[in-house]
């Protein structure tokens, strides 16, 4: 049976498997919401998601590969409707109508499925595409297929999940059974940024645990391109998300979970530290291309690539045996000067600082692709790999690559006497 735009239909039983088609976590994000005669949640538990994937009483359960297992039967007697929607990650572009495939199937325990494809939508974000309710004893299926231009945000705030909570005080940083640190600036942010951040540090902390690298402190200074080639990466907000994605990061390793920040092209200039609460405003605040903002003229960093500066900018701020750095370096290449370069890499080998080069966009990067083989280096003090579009690239496999080889580092440095355990 299927269901066109607005269409409903009774449902049989009272055991239903909802699969999605076309959700993808990190990119097309499902979720169900238990709803009052209202319309509204009871309260934030009655959001299900990929962070709080079963409702209380557990009549809803979200399972791995979009589908959505529910017992009706197990329902509370307030809840009369589940709306059941998805919702464009922040960082992915575009909108729902582009999914291909997008909908829904209801199969029902000894009766005909239903299909709901996702019919007529346009420019959201964020949808529902179906809702199952009650209607006097019975319960139905409709297929909605609407929703909201501007995403996540104003899905939830519809249905009553809150969403600009007020900051709780949380004096000090903390660590989670698991390994997850958490620092006092995150209760600044709302639930749903918050739920996003989790997921993220969850998968930072994985890597480092994989690697026997839980618990290293580490200062985490973040540098990025920002020569002409670079402009379409900041025009189309690549580096907003680069900021964003780095964040968890530094929460996992630095004591103050802030990142250190430089822009650098012929010279450089030295930001004010990112913290978790205002990254975005950061981002909209210091990330221009040229003219001066926020105090800072950017026009006098050039516009074409030299690494030799800033590098030695970082690495006269380093002492051998003092605490560990984490420099990761974004760049679209040009490392011409590579003499000059493969020296300060051999010097810098009995520093306390791994060097984490990540290339963003197809391009030509130099020195830094023979890394691995650069001989006369007291400790292997650098890694490199390219990305032709970070936004494909979910976080489970960006943090992979971006970690993997800095606890290795760490290991080595210790031994050697170049950095504190």
């Amino acid at each position: 049976m299927e269901l066109a735009r607005g269409a409903n239909t009774v449902v049989d039983g009272t055991s239903l498997k909802v699969a999605v088609n076309g959700s993808a976590p990190g990119t097309v994000d499902l979720m169900v919401f238990q709803l009052d005669e209202r319309n509204k949640v009871r309260n934030d538990a009655d959001f299900v998601f990929f962070n709080q994937p079963v409702s209380p009483e557990g009549a809803v359960r979200l399972e791995s590969g979009g589908v959505i297992e529910i017992d009706i039967a197990r329902l509370p007697a307030d809840i009369h409707q589940l709306s059941v929607a998805v919702a464009l990650d922040a960082a992915a572009n575009g909108t729902l109508s582009a999914v291909g495939g997008l909908g829904v199937v209801v199969e029902q325990a000894g009766s005909t499925a239903i299909v709901a494809q996702a019919l007529g939508l346009t420019s959201e974000r964020a949808a529902v595409l179906v809702e199952i309710y009650r209607r006097g004893t019975d319960w139905k299926v409709r297929n909605v297929s609407a929703g909201w231009d501007s995403g996540l945000a104003d899905l939830v705030t519809a249905f009553g999940v809150s969403v600009d909570e007020e900051p709780q005080s949380r004096p000090d940083s903390a660590e989670s059974a698991d390994g997850i640190r958490t620092v006092p600036d995150e209760a600044k942010l709302s639930m749903v940024k918050r739920e996003k951040l989790d997921l993220r540090k969850r998968e930072v902390a994985k890597v480092l645990l994989t690697k026997g690298g839980n618990g290293i402190r580490a200062r985490v200074v973040l540098v990025i391109d920002k020569t002409g080639s670079m402009a379409k990466q900041y025009r189309t907000r690549v580096v907003h998300r680069v900021v964003e994605r780095m964040v968890p990061v530094a929460i996992q390793l630095d004591d103050d979970g802030k990142l250190e920040p430089y822009l650098y092209a012929v010279s450089f200039v030295k930001l004010p530290e990112i913290s978790v609460h205002d990254a975005e405003e950061w981002s909209d605040t210091y990330l221009h291309l040229r003219g001066s903002h926020g105090g800072f003229n950017y026009d006098k960093i050039g516009a074409a690539n030299r690494e030799v500066p800033i590098m030695t900018e970082i690495l006269s701020g380093l002492t051998r045996g003092s605490a560990p750095t984490l420099v990761l370096f974004f760049t679209d290449g040009g490392f011409s000067e590579r003499k000059e370069i493969t020296k300060l890499m051999r010097e810098a080998s009995g520093l306390p600082a791994f060097w984490q080069f990540v290339g963003i966009g197809k391009a030509n990067y130099g020195v830094l692709e023979k890394l691995d083989d650069l001989d006369g280096r007291v400790v292997d003090n650098a890694g490199f790999f390219a990305l032709d579009d970070i936004d494909t690239v979910d976080d489970a496999q960006l943090y992979t690559r971006l970690l993997s080889e800095f606890p290795d580092w760490h290991k080595a440095a210790v031994a050697a006497g170049i950095t504190t355990p």
